[in-house]
């Protein structure tokens, strides 16, 4: 086996636009869950309204891409103000399970026949993103790097574009946690009741707080479709929240570095995972039936998942997170 090209690989990845999306996913989870302690299972609906409300604007109504992202924003904060009202006063648990039927409803809503016109149905959409590329200095044609350690043009511009993204919102939550409203969340996160009795609506900065990570996720969505030129309802998957939960969680749960951190080991113990496998099954050195990528790709997962479950019993704060800041029951 080459151990450098998977290295190499694995490296790419953890650098690459996907990484990134995660990253922007568990920083706006960090928002919900490690400040605030809301128990959103539903992220990954944020980034759907993120991508189609761009695409769709885009594409199917033939508008400038630089008002389409405004307005997917726009439509990530309606979503959370669809799925807050009704059901912020449940008991967390409740709560978790409202919020991700919610987003496969819309998931399954986004890609069904009947809305083909609108969203592209189970084909999605391929909405022109030349005007974000025209701001690149890099030769789209061009490959920038070394080996498998390199990136074409455009890919580069999205991943540092991306992990910019990445930056500007782990400062601005950093900031806002230190305020008086980020004390307030954290006072909800420890004991909601003695807030309410402080006079403070409680209900209130939940809401806020659910469509401030919701509009952090939908701009991992933005960046989803500014990256690949698409947007596909299978892309959005229940899965990808659980990613962004285990990126949190790996880093650390209200920290500021954690969802960074967390993305860049995710992504590179998956892609190398899977690039080990790859290599294995070329060379018949795994049985029969994990000799397909599909099988590979679930051995991949459930290693990632053995491995969450380890770091959970031994350091269930992550890396950089602390015992007194953890919300797991």
């Amino acid at each position: 086996m080459d151990l450098g090209a998977i290295l190499e690989n694995a490296t790419r990845s953890a650098f690459g636009p996907f990484a990134a999306v995660l990253a922007l996913a568990a920083i706006g989870l960090n928002v919900q869950y490690g400040y605030t302690g809301l128990r959103n299972f539903g992220q990954v609906g944020f980034l759907a309204c993120g991508a189609y409300g761009t695409a769709v604007a885009v594409q199917t109504w033939g508008w400038s891409l630089w008002l389409a992202i405004p307005f997917s924003f726009l439509c990530a904060v309606v979503f959370a103000l669809l799925l807050g009202a009704p059901t912020l006063r449940l008991r967390g648990d409740y709560f978790a399970i409202v919020t991700i039927a919610a987003a496969e409803i819309l998931r399954i809503v986004i890609r069904s026949t009947s809305a083909t016109d609108v969203t592209g149905g189970p084909f999605g959409l391929q909405p022109d993103m030349s005007p974000f590329y025209d701001l690149s200095p890099f030769d789209g044609g061009t490959r920038y790097g070394f080996g498998q350690l390199s990136y074409p043009g455009n890919q580069l511009f999205a991943l540092l574009v991306g992990w910019a993204l990445v930056v500007l919102m782990t400062v601005l939550v950093a900031l806002l946690m230190r305020s008086p409203w980020g004390r307030i969340l954290k006072a909800i996160r420890e004991d909601e009741d003695v807030v309410r009795a402080l006079g403070k609506n409680a209900i209130s900065y939940k809401m806020q707080s659910l469509i401030l990570g919701g509009v952090i996720g939908a701009v991992g969505g933005v960046l989803t479709v500014l990256a690949n030129a698409s947007a596909t309802a299978n892309a959005f998957q229940p899965q990808i929240t659980f990613f962004a939960y285990t990126v949190l969680i790996l880093g650390g749960a209200a920290t500021r570095l954690g969802p960074i951190v967390g993305a860049l080991l995710f992504q590179f113990l998956f892609a190398g995972s899977q690039s080990l496998l790859s290599q294995m099954g070329s060379e018949d050195l795994l049985p029969g039936f994990l000799s397909g990528q599909a099988a590979q790709g679930a051995l991949a997962l459930g290693a990632v998942g053995v491995g969450l479950m380890v770091l959970l019993v031994f350091r269930p704060q992550g890396i950089f997170g602390s015992k007194e800041e953890m919300v797991l029951e």
